[in-house]
């Protein structure tokens, strides 16, 4: 399994930043605890995407933490970032493993067990769960329930990742399970203090352990 710490996994937002730069908005997250990046761009042509990438890549690299691309596995090759996610409309699991190689990491995105299950068969190295709460970023996301959650969490043996609607009033209602990490949106993206924001989550993600 490979060695990758899912702990504060930062998703971005380009819609909804932070004062500053983009670039510099995820630099200061990372700063302040931010254990890997996930670039998510839902719009824009893919030269566009590569040139936003490219410059993404050179800030997780100088502070090495690994940059995974959301869905477009074209471009995760080309800036040569560490892995890509996958949804369960996007390429099949299954298929991405044999285009990414074994040394990338692949994470997929699971809502239900049948769907964990079937994931962690196909290759995944972790698993994106939820959405779990509701969440402005993504509308017509299903709620995954607390029970199910378990479930995957007592079945599969990838790490497991919980998305959607995770924040600082959310994080505490995980204490107790054995979550490896929590990809974070808007509370970060939207702060004004982007680094101190991630610090405070961090903290209450240590705090859940």
């Amino acid at each position: 399994m490979k060695n990758v710490d899912y702990t504060l996994y930062l998703v971005t937002d380009r819609n909804q930043p932070a004062p500053g730069t983009f670039e510099k908005v995820v630099e200061e997250a990372v700063r302040g605890g931010a254990t890997l990046v996930q670039l998510r761009e839902k719009s824009g042509d893919t030269g566009l995407l590569y040139e936003r990438a490219r410059q993404l890549k050179e800030v997780t690299d100088t502070l090495h933490v690994p940059l995974i691309i959301d869905d477009r596995i074209d471009i995760m090759m080309a800036v040569d970032a560490d892995g890509v996610h996958v949804g369960q409309s996007d390429m099949p699991a299954s298929v991405a493993r044999k285009m990414i190689g074994s040394d990338k990491i692949l994470g997929v995105s699971a809502g239900t067990l049948e769907e964990a299950v079937k994931a962690e068969k196909d290759g995944a190295d972790y698993l994106g769960v939820g959405a779990m709460f509701p969440t402005a970023t993504k509308t017509d996301a299903d709620i995954t329930s607390m029970e199910t959650l378990k479930k995957i969490l007592e079945t599969v043996h990838i790490p497991v990742v919980v998305i959607g609607g995770i924040n600082q009033k959310t994080i505490p209602q995980f204490k107790g399970l054995d979550i490896a990490g929590y990809a974070i949106v808007s509370a970060i993206m939207a702060s004004r203090k982007p680094k101190e924001a991630a610090a405070e989550l961090k903290g209450l993600i240590h705090n859940n352990c």
